[in-house]
């Protein structure tokens, strides 16, 4: 194939040498990625409109409840929502650091046949220095062990309501951004399924789609670390996206060439 080929292949967004693609495949791959744009929409407004919200009002029912009477039954902490207060005994731990197969757990019994395990999100300050038999106090709250203590030191389990709905956030803007960049390139698809360019995934749309992921986690972390407002995330990285999707562009960087080159 000479360099006037491949160029034209290109341009109608077609890898070298291999001619023109069925039109019905490529229609067919398009209305494929409008449904999972549709899909992801949905993804979208469930983590705005409830996921988030069901973590901010679990976070502040958490922060707002008060210890249990030292009387109370089990049926009238879970009615009142108080944070109840039990002893346990360590029977195990484990620590295992693996990048996403990473464990951190303990597993507790009481007095009586009770035994259950603790997820935790790392291995400190406390879990790292707990060996089997030892007593630690957990407290509950929901039925859900929310925090073990011993000798002074306390350690959150898994279990804890936080406040990090930046990264609610974050996760739904980036399907609203998943969203929009399927429903693009899949119209392109079903409009002109000859002429993809430059909707086409190789080079453009894997550089979106690893953008997506880079502005959701470098927005949506930093907010969480620094305390920010959830609804900064979406305000500040759907213009820092909107800008990447120029520069990605094929023909940005043929235009930034030529003018190099003039």
């Amino acid at each position: 194939m000479t360099t006037q080929e491949r160029a034209r292949a290109n341009g109608r967004g077609q890898p070298p040498g291999k001619g023109r693609r069925s039109t019905g495949r490529v229609r067919f791959t398009g209305v494929l990625l409008i449904l999972a744009a549709v899909i992801s929409v949905v993804l979208c407004w469930l983590a705005f409109t409830a996921w988030l919200p069901s973590d901010r009002d679990r976070y502040q029912d958490y922060r707002a409840a008060e210890p249990c009477p030292a009387r109370a039954t089990e049926q009238e902490r879970a009615r009142t929502d108080c944070l109840g207060s039990r002893p346990f005994t360590v029977v195990r731990t484990v620590i295992k650091d693996g990048g996403r197969n990473a464990t951190y757990e303990a597993t507790l019994k009481d007095g009586t046949s009770w035994q259950g395990v603790v997820d935790f999100g790392d291995p400190g300050p406390l879990l790292d220095e707990l060996k089997p038999g030892d007593r630690v106090t957990a407290t509950v709250w929901r039925r859900d062990i929310v925090v073990l203590g011993k000798g002074g030191v306390r350690q959150n389990s898994s279990a804890a309501p936080r406040d990090e709905l930046q990264m609610n956030a974050a996760m739904g803007m980036g399907a609203a951004l998943l969203a929009a960049e399927a429903l693009v390139f899949g119209a392109v698809r079903l409009v002109r399924p000859r002429d993809l360019a430059p909707f086409t995934w190789e080079p453009y749309g894997r550089r979106l789609l690893i953008t997506i992921v880079v502005v959701c986690f470098g927005v949506g972390l930093p907010a969480v670390w620094t305390g920010l407002p959830w609804w900064t995330v979406p305000a500040a990285g759907l213009p820092l996206m909107l800008g990447a999707a120029v520069l990605c562009n094929p023909r940005h960087y043929e235009e930034a060439s030529n003018r190099g080159f003039e």
